[in-house]
C-alpha cells in the first residue's frame, strides 16, 4: 500500500492525528496529553489504523516510539489535512499548536545565559507551551533519549539527525582582582604554571573539544574542577584560582578580570540536533527557532597563533 487512500484519510482522521501527535512527541503518554485523552485511547486508535492499513505503523525503540516506512506515509497524509485545516483558522486559533511540553538539553551555561532568557520571550508569545531544560555538558546522542532537541558543544556526527549551527564564543582566562593582586598577574603562558586551574574533571570530558583547551594550555595546578560550569565561574569568583571560561558569560560580571586576553582563548561552537520526527511538532520548532535567533553578544576575536 503505497498511502492512506482518500477513505481513510476521512473515515479515520482521528486515528491519523493521533498517530502524528505520537510521532511527533515520542510517547504514547505525552500525545494522550496534547490530545486530551487517555493512554488506553491513543493505544486503541493506533491500532485501529494499523488495522485499516494492513501493517505496523510504529515499533517501540530504546528512546520512544520511532515509524514504519507505512507510518511514515501515514503522517505525510496526516500533515496534509493537517496544513489544510490550518488554512481555515485564524491566527488565535493557531496557538492552539503551541501546547504542550518541549524538552531540551543543553550544556549548563547555555541553558542559563542563552536559552533560559529565549525561552521566558517563547513563552510570553504561547503561555500554554512549557519547556523542560536538562542541563548536561556532553556529546550528542546517538538516540532520541526523550529529547526533542539537543544543543552540544561542537559539531556532532550523528546518524538520523542534522545539525544546524547556533551561535560561536570562545573560552578565556578569567580571574578577580583580588586573586591577581594577591598572587601576581601572569604575563606570559609560562607563568601560568604557578596558578590553580578552575575546569572540568579531565577524567570524565567526554567533549573533544572542551578537551583540547586544556591541551593548548601550560601545565597547571588544579583548582577547583566540576562538571557544572557555574562552579568553575563560582570558584573563580571566590578567588579558588583562574577559570577558564565562556567569555559570553565572563564578559557579564564586572568582577572577572581577563588573563593574557591577547594570547589565549579557544573558539568553539554550539551546535542543535535536529531529529526530523521531533520538528514536525510546530512547539519544538517554534523552539529550535528561538534558539536560533538568540546568541551571545561577545567580542570573540581569536587570538592569533591560538586558534
Amino acid at each position: 500500500m503505497n498511502a492512506p487512500d482518500r477513505r481513510v484519510m476521512t473515515d479515520h482522521l482521528d486515528e491519523l492525528m493521533t498517530l502524528l501527535a505520537v510521532a511527533r512527541l515520542g510517547r504514547y503518554t505525552t500525545a494522550a496529553d496534547s490530545l486530551g485523552v487517555n493512554h488506553s485511547t491513543v493505544s486503541r486508535r493506533i491500532s485501529s489504523l494499523e488495522r485499516v492499513l494492513g501493517g505496523r505503523v510504529m515499533l517501540r525503540g530504546t528512546s520512544g516510539w520511532a515509524l514504519t516506512d507505512l507510518g511514515q506515509r501515514a503522517v505525510e497524509a496526516a500533515e496534509k489535512i493537517e496544513e489544510a485545516m490550518g488554512g481555515l483558522t485564524d491566527h488565535e486559533q493557531d496557538h492552539a499548536a503551541f501546547t504542550g511540553t518541549v524538552r531540551l538539553g543543553a550544556p549548563d551555561a547555555y541553558s542559563v545565559h542563552i536559552a533560559a532568557p529565549a525561552m521566558a520571550g517563547l513563552l510570553h508569545r504561547y503561555p500554554q507551551l512549557s519547556i523542560e531544560n536538562i542541563s548536561a555538558t556532553q556529546r550528542a546522542r546517538q538516540v532520541r533519549s526523550g529529547l526533542d532537541l539537543e544543543v552540544v558543544v561542537e559539531k556532532p556526527e550523528i546518524r538520523h539527525a542534522t545539525a544546524s549551527h547556533l551561535t560561536d564564543y570562545a573560552l578565556r582566562l578569567y580571574a578577580t582582582r583580588e586573586y591577581l593582586e594577591r598572587n601576581g598577574t601572569p604575563r606570559t603562558a609560562s607563568e601560568l604554571s604557578a596558578h590553580p586551574l578552575n575546569y572540568y574533571v579531565e577524567s570524565i570530558l567526554t567533549v573533544d573539544d572542551l578537551d583540547r583547551a586544556v591541551a593548548r594550555l601550560p601545565r597547571m595546578r588544579r583548582g577547583v574542577a566540576s562538571t557544572n560550569i557555574l562552579a568553575h565561574v563560582t570558584a573563580t569568583l571566590a578567588g579558588a584560582g583562574i577559570g577558564l571560561l565562556p567569555d559570553y558569560v565572563a564578559q557579564k560580571d564586572p568582577r572577572l578580570h581577563p588573563v593574557l586576553a591577547e594570547e589565549i582563548a579557544h573558539p568553539l561552537s554550539y551546535w542543535a540536533v535536529i531529529r526530523p520526527d521531533a520538528m514536525r511538532n510546530p512547539a519544538v520548532e517554534a523552539v529550535y527557532r528561538a534558539l536560533a535567533e538568540a546568541g551571545p553578544a561577545v567580542h570573540t576575536q581569536i587570538a592569533p597563533g591560538f586558534s
